[in-house]
This record gives structure tokens, C-alpha cells and sequence, in this order.
């Protein structure tokens, strides 16, 4: 339609041009043909008002032209980028594409950041909604350091091109010019973190109402076990890159309005070629959950993620922390479900909640014995003899036996002999050893677990 309009406006100029043209070559012409007289002037007069009303003529239909061409240009890029909008809008849903918001979209959103649903010492969470309705928990990262950065840059590099049912959706990411500010875009999660269904809460918090006490279902506890075996199975197998987590805990397991599991958080992750058996890490994860090999400080692997996904699998079967103190000593809840096994007692390390429950959903033997078994093989203490997550996926479907797992040495245990030792060695200026970092602990009690943020109204910890 416009280049119509265009090539009509050209034929008018030419058309226009001829004439004036041809108008003075007939002034010319009768100028020296005719003798002067009134005939001439009257010839004269009707040629210059003939021009004149054709170059008023091509004036106002080029002006014309050109306003409604600027209109016409205005609308199109108007309605080409709503277009392209909706496109892209499609697309993100479609294929998970994350999104670069603007800063305005984001305060917009938010309400101007105000509806703070967890802090951390290096993040803070906001719940909010997007313009077309879409529920968003939106993570701003506050550490202004090199951490900082390099947990934003790893975050987004290790899902921005994953695409599973069990990873939570990052939507987008957002960086303000000249500033240190840096935003990560999430779907909303409605159901919290993990380790708010599966850990009792205090009783005293329960009967003052700041807290509900909320018990997470054996069946549903035992379909998160899978959606999380899925989920890894997923980053170390089937990304272009490899991907490790380095951070797998119930913090970071979050629960949608159907109690399947997305795994979040992505800040220490790592990508690692097909062909790369590990990576030298000095960042630290959360203590209680890292591998013995990152302890010492001889890299991270896939295995790694495997050896904390165990321990998310042993507090799903006991609805308690692995570490946990227990008058004046500390107790470590797989040791105490390997010596039951052996006892032939596995059933005395159900959660009670779920034992006491009148709904129909008590745990049987067999699915407890299932993800026992499967968390003792985790949790090994040499890496190669813990399965992959694919295997681990195989054996809690059923498409593969679930052998008796054998003993292993627990260093762990031997940590938490005296109960003047802390639960876990820092790591020291030298190469670190469990012994050396043995060694040098003082006298004090742990540190609580650090935490990572979870997608939901309810309490949220960042790390």
C-alpha cells in the first residue's frame, strides 16, 4: 500500500514537471513568433497561472503524501511492534526463551518493590505480576562484589537454555545501566521450599500462630524424590552442557500447586563439558549436603550433586535434618538408617507424622527400603560408587533393582565423636584435609545451614 503511494506521488511529479515544461517552451515559442500585443500578454498570463496552479498543486499533494506517510509510518511501527511483542511473547512461553526487562517493567510489577517475601545477605525476593498476568518472583541481587556477579552470570548461563517440567522457570533477567543493580525474573511457585513440608516446626511457634505446621504426604514425598531424580538427571545427561548444581537441598526444592518439584536456585552451578569428569571449585555450598571431595578440596562433579541429592532423600524418609543435636552429642541420621537396616528395623526411621497419619498415606516397607537404599548408595564416600541420576531414576521407577548398599567409612561421624569438635571443618588458607581441618576446629557449635531463597509467600531464606 505505501509503495503504491509512493509511485503515484513520483507519476504526479513528472507529470507535473512536463507540463511546467512544456508551458515554457510555448512562451518561448509564441514570444518569438507572434508580434507583442495584447494576444501575447493575455497568452502570457493564462501560461504563468497555469504553472502556478500546478506547482500549488504538486505542493499540497506532496504535503499531503509525506503527513500521511509520517501517519502511516507511526502506525506501522505501532502495530509492528505490538506484533512483535505478542511474537515474542509466545515464543518465551513456548520455548522458555528468557527475556531482557526493562527496569520500569520490573518496579511496575512489583508495585515499586514492595512486596518483600524474602531477604538474604546477598539477595532479596519480591513477589509481583506481570502485564499479562503472570505471577513472577523476582530476585535482586544485592552483593555488589565479584560473588555477586559471578552467581548472577552462572545462574543465567546454566538455565537459560534448559527446558524441563522440573526446573523452575527462569522468565528473565534484568541489568540497569551504570548501576551494580541485577534482577532475575522467576515464575512464582506456590507451594514454598521443600523443607517447609518435611521439617517439624516448633511447637511453641505453631500454638502462637506464627507458623502452620504443614506434613508433606509419603506418596508425595516419594514423587518429589523422582521429579528431583529427573531434574539432574536431565543437567548432567541431557543439556548440551553438562550442568552440576553444587547447591541441592530442600531449600531449593520448590513445590508448585500440584506438589511436583521444581529445583532452583542456580547461583553456584557449573557447566562442565560431556567429557569433563571435574571441576576445581573453591565456592562454597551449604554445609550438610556438600560432598565429601569438595571438603578436601579435590574438585566437583556430577557425583557431587548425587551425593546431596542422598541427603535430601534421607530427610524425606525421616522429616529431620541429617545433622542434628541430640542433647550433648550430635547424631547423623544416615548412620542411624544404615545400623537399621542391618537390624532389620528400617521402618523406625519413618517421620512419626506420617506413621500417626489417618489418611491411608502411610509409608510401606518397600517404598521406605526403596529410598533408603538409593540415598546409602548416594551418599558413599568415594564418588565412583554412587550411581548416576539417571540410574537413580531407573531404580525408584522400578526399571531396575535396588541392591543392598554397601558399608561406608561415614567420615562424618567420626567428626561428630566429641561433641566439642564443630560439625563441619572449615576450610583453611592450605590445601584442606578432613584431618588438618579436624584438627584445628574450636570449641564451638555449628553454624546453622545457610539458605537459598524460595518462590513463595510464606518464610523465604537467601543465601
Amino acid at each position: 500500500m505505501y509503495a503504491r503511494r509512493v509511485m503515484e506521488a513520483r507519476k504526479s511529479t513528472i507529470i507535473a514537471s512536463l507540463a511546467v515544461v512544456l508551458d515554457v517552451c510555448l512562451i518561448i515559442i509564441f514570444w518569438t513568433k507572434i508580434k507583442k500585443g495584447r494576444t501575447l500578454f493575455a497568452l502570457i498570463a493564462v501560461c504563468v497561472a497555469f504553472i502556478v496552479v500546478v506547482f500549488v498543486w504538486i505542493v499540497i499533494r506532496y504535503s499531503n503524501l509525506d503527513y500521511r506517510r509520517r501517519l502511516s509510518m507511526k502506525r506501522r511501527i505501532v502495530l509492528e511492534g505490538k506484533e512483535l511483542r505478542q511474537e515474542y511473547s509466545f515464543l518465551r512461553k513456548v520455548a522458555g526463551m528468557p527475556r531482557r526487562f526493562k527496569y520500569e517493567e520490573l518496579v511496575t510489577a512489583t508495585h515499586d518493590f514492595s512486596n518483600l517475601i524474602g531477604r538474604g545477605s546477598s539477595a532479596s525476593v519480591f513477589k509481583g505480576e506481570l502485564e499479562d498476568g503472570t505471577k513472577v518472583a523476582v530476585k535482586r541481587i544485592e552483593e555488589t562484589s565479584e560473588r555477586g556477579e559471578r552467581e548472577f552470570r552462572s545462574e543465567v548461563c546454566a538455565i537459560a537454555n534448559t527446558q524441563h517440567i522440573n526446573l523452575v522457570r527462569l522468565l528473565g533477567f534484568c541489568l540497569v545501566p551504570n548501576t551494580d543493580s541485577r534482577f532475575l525474573v522467576y515464575e512464582f511457585v506456590h507451594n514454598g521450599s521443600l523443607n517447609q513440608w518435611i521439617f517439624p516446626k516448633l511447637n511453641g511457634d505453631i500454638e502462637m500462630g506464627l507458623v502452620e505446621e504443614k506434613c508433606l504426604p509419603w506418596k508425595s514425598r516419594y514423587q518429589v524424590a523422582i521429579d528431583v531424580g529427573k531434574a539432574l538427571a536431565y543437567l548432567h545427561h541431557q543439556c548440551r552442557q553438562k550442568v552440576v548444581h553444587l547447591d541441592v537441598k530442600p531449600e531449593n526444592i520448590l513445590l508448585d500447586e500440584q506438589f511436583c518439584a521444581q529445583v532452583a536456585d542456580f547461583g553456584l552451578s557449573k557447566l562442565m563439558a560431556k567429557d569433563q569428569s571435574r571441576i576445581i571449585s573453591r565456592i562454597r555450598g551449604t554445609k550438610g549436603y556438600l560432598a565429601p571431595e569438595w571438603l578436601i578440596g579435590r574438585g566437583v562433579s556430577e557425583k557431587s550433586d548425587v551425593y546431596s541429592y542422598g541427603m535430601v532423600l534421607m530427610e524425606l524418609v525421616g522429616g529431620r535434618r541429617n545433622t542434628k543435636r541430640e542433647g550433648q552429642k550430635w547424631t547423623y541420621f544416615p548412620k542411624i538408617v544404615a545400623d537399621k537396616i542391618v537390624e532389620g528395623k528400617i521402618m523406625e526411621v519413618v517421620d512419626q507424622r506420617l506413621m500417626d497419619s489417618h489418611d491411608g498415606s502411610v509409608p510401606s516397607e518397600k517404598e521406605v527400603k526403596a529410598l533408603t537404599y538409593v540415598g546409602l548408595w548416594c551418599v558413599q564416600e568415594e564418588p565412583k560408587l554412587r550411581p548416576s541420576m539417571a540410574r537413580v531414576v531407573d531404580m525408584l521407577e522400578g526399571r531396575l533393582p535396588i541392591e543392598k548398599p554397601p558399608e561406608t567409612d561415614m567420615v562424618i561421624v567420626d567428626m561428630l565423636g566429641d561433641r566439642d569438635k564443630d560439625l563441619y571443618p572449615q576450610p583453611c588458607a592450605t590445601e584442606p584435609t578432613l584431618a588438618t581441618a579436624c584438627n584445628k576446629q574450636q570449641l564451638q557449635p555449628p553454624p546453622p545451614l545457610t539458605s537459598v531463597y524460595s518462590l513463595t509467600e510464606s518464610t523465604v531464606s537467601i543465601r
